[in-house]
């Protein structure tokens, strides 16, 4: 357990930051799922929809640190790739 009042305070901070991370995280994964989906279902038009607004978010997520700049690129091409495969 934290005794100085700036661990204290450090812990706050963490404490505060992980909560953002995580649910920053959520986010990302959400937005990657519902592309995952549109790709199952074979519907192309709402899975260019659905990378569109995924590809910010990602992008965003490394940004903000809560994944690698290559991971997010990683991701994108691939989920890009594929949604083009689907449409041709």
């Amino acid at each position: 357990m934290a005794n100085t009042s700036s661990a204290k305070k450090a812990t706050r901070k963490i404490a505060r930051r992980t909560a953002i991370n995580k649910n920053r995280r959520s986010r990302v994964r959400t937005y990657v799922r519902k592309v995952e989906e549109a790709l199952a279902a074979g519907d192309k038009a709402a899975a260019l929809e659905a990378f569109k607004a995924a590809e910010p978010e990602l992008m965003r997520a490394a940004t903000k640190g809560v994944i690698h700049k290559n991971t997010a690129s990683r991701k994108v091409s691939r989920l890009a790739q594929r949604v083009k495969v689907l449409s041709a």
